[in-house]
């Protein structure tokens, strides 16, 4: 397919009944082996995990090298791939330009809490980047109205989050994603004041589960910095073994 038409793809997943369902990847050979899945319709790029694989800070990978590492991963796979662009580092719609031109399809942009209009103008950038590209690019624009909502009343986050995500539907966004970890009431909250297969969630320990959440009108879950976390708990498990045995067990499965 062709960039426009793998964007096309990933724009039609958001609104599908089903939920989108993306693993997070951080690395080429971990987007093939999800690919390889015949469930994944589409894979996400990981910020934290590319940022810890290189030895940065989560939010502090520089443009260029999380340009050429989630160019890779879509030039791997046959698959959409949207990517984690932290918050546009600086110049939303240069980014927006780079990663279309790397391959990929749509993106995570997150507005950090900065004021609102400020916000709105990132996902206005990002939107006229992509059309003058031509490419229906699916970005799914993250508030932090919850994670960066310094312990004030759930009540106050969920507002928030509804009148940044419907301001940045208006500006062009795909979907709105509001990390955190939602409970059935809040979520029931944001779909409705967001739109139903408008918003985007976290699947985190003490979260609801994909179904769940598809049931209430939910457009995509992701997990984040979680399959790398799960993947590095197992290197450490198996090299523990190794120490003790010296063993590999019997059994893999071969990987392309």
């Amino acid at each position: 397919m062709t960039t426009a038409a793998k964007a096309q793809t990933l724009i039609d997943l958001y609104g599908a009944p089903e939920i989108l369902r993306v693993v997070n990847v951080w690395d080429v050979v971990g987007a093939r082996a999800v690919a390889a899945l015949p469930e994944t319709k589409a894979i996400a790029t990981a910020g934290h995990g590319i940022a810890a694989s290189f030895g940065y800070a989560d939010g502090s990978t520089p443009r260029d090298v999380m340009i050429d590492m989630v160019g890779r991963i879509a030039a791997s796979v046959g698959v959409p791939v949207t990517a984690d662009l932290d918050d546009g580092y600086g110049d939303a719609g240069e980014t927006t330009r780079l990663a279309i031109a790397a391959g990929v399809v749509g993106a995570n942009v997150e507005d950090r809490l900065k004021p609102l209009a400020e916000s709105i103008a990132t996902v206005e950038a990002i939107v006229k980047a992509a059309e003058a590209e031509g490419v229906p690019f699916a970005l799914n624009a993250r508030t932090d109205a919850f994670v960066r909502g310094g312990g004030r009343p759930v009540e106050e986050s969920v507002a928030d989050a509804i009148q940044r995500g419907r301001a940045f539907l208006d500006a062009g966004a795909t979907a709105v994603f509001v990390p955190g970890i939602l409970d059935a009431n809040s979520t029931r909250q944001l779909v409705e004041g967001i739109g139903e297969r408008k918003v985007s969630v976290i699947g985190l320990p003490g979260a609801l589960s994909a179904a769940a959440y598809e049931e209430l009108g939910v457009a995509r879950i992701s997990y984040g910095p979680l399959p790398q976390r799960v993947a590095l708990t197992a290197l450490q498990e198996l090299a523990s073994d190794l120490y003790a045995t010296g063993t590999i067990p019997e059994g893999l499965p071969a990987l392309n």
